[in-house]
């Protein structure tokens, strides 16, 4: 059912890092049995795939323009920059376990004699969101439970057996999608025309974009594109970019040893100055002043008026 043409104040992006060696990143336990939202329609959206799973309690997953209806014993399926919110109703106790997966880098990987097959499959399984009963889609459910089970105790072989569990779950997923979706939807208004350009600067982020670019994904002009854009996420699309490749630099940084001159070329910058500037503006202090003290990152990214989280 639709929310009754509520308008959404503000989109978070929330960001996570997925721990080195590990198949994907799990959320479980007591700490995830809490009230969820706070009875606004601020949606937020997250650089991996996320994959909740309701053990108790009940409210509204808000999807894009859509409102539906949670309880236990239900799944999300919600692909990377794909604004939504979970609201508990009354704002009381609600017990979730999530999963995050780099999808496009997995598949990539798992297909890499075939990266036309992995694009394919890569933009059937983003083609939509779910909210799904258990009871409906048993397979898939199980498949998400004995992930979270494996993530919670690593055993023995965990990394390996969840990597198989990973591919026969994101294979139901496609299976789900398959039907109509030849090609990635494009939705016709607000924040649902603005998914195309967030998936397209994910993957382009390093390279020379301009707006043209990111109108003509969108089907749109640049002037109505730049207007639509600045409306629904309360910044312009450079802004966006910009926010993109600090934060892609930022996790280069904390990974590798790489120069700052390769750091910049990596994440779409044309010089270490551009660079420098741009950072110092986002976070306040310069790369190399990060680099010594990262939690620095973890406060100050970002002030502009769409919020970035670490996660929750």
């Amino acid at each position: 059912m639709k929310s009754g043409g509520r308008r959404k104040k503000e989109i978070q992006f929330r960001y996570y890092e997925i721990p080195q060696d590990e198949p994907c990143l799990a959320l479980l336990g007591e700490a995830w049995v809490r009230p969820y939202g706070d009875g606004v329609d601020c949606l937020h959206f997250h650089n991996y795939m996320e994959i909740g799973f309701c053990y108790g309690g009940d409210g509204e997953m808000l999807l894009e323009e859509e409102s539906i209806p949670y309880k236990a014993e239900m799944f999300t399926i919600i692909p990377k920059n794909y604004p939504h919110n979970t609201n508990s109703t009354g704002f009381a106790l609600s017990r979730w376990e999530y999963l995050f997966i780099d999808v496009e880098a997995f598949l990539h990987e798992i297909y890499r004699e075939n990266q036309i097959f992995a694009e394919d499959l890569i933009a059937i399984i983003n083609h939509r969101a779910w909210t799904a009963e258990v009871a409906k889609y048993p397979e898939t459910a199980g498949l998400i439970r004995n992930i979270m089970e494996e993530m919670r105790y690593k055993r023995e072989f965990y990394v390996e057996s969840t990597r198989g569990m990973i591919l026969a779950l994101l294979m139901n997923v496609a299976r789900m999608n398959h039907k109509g979706a030849k090609k990635v939807r494009r939705q016709s208004r607000g924040v649902s025309q603005m998914t195309v350009a967030l998936h397209y600067i994910g993957k382009h982020y390093a390279e020379d974009l301009t707006i043209g670019d990111l109108a003509q994904v969108s089907h749109m002009s640049e002037t109505h594109f730049r207007r639509v854009f600045q409306k629904t996420m309360n910044m312009t699309p450079s802004d966006y970019v910009n926010l993109v490749r600090i934060q892609t630099a930022c996790e280069h940084m904390k990974k590798s040893t790489d120069s700052m001159e390769l750091v910049a070329e990596k994440c779409g910058f044309q010089s270490v100055s551009t660079f420098n500037r741009n950072f110092k503006k986002v976070l306040g202090i310069t790369p190399y002043q990060w680099k010594i003290h990262p939690e620095n990152y973890e406060g100050k990214l970002l002030n502009f008026k769409i919020s970035a989280y670490k996660g929750w």
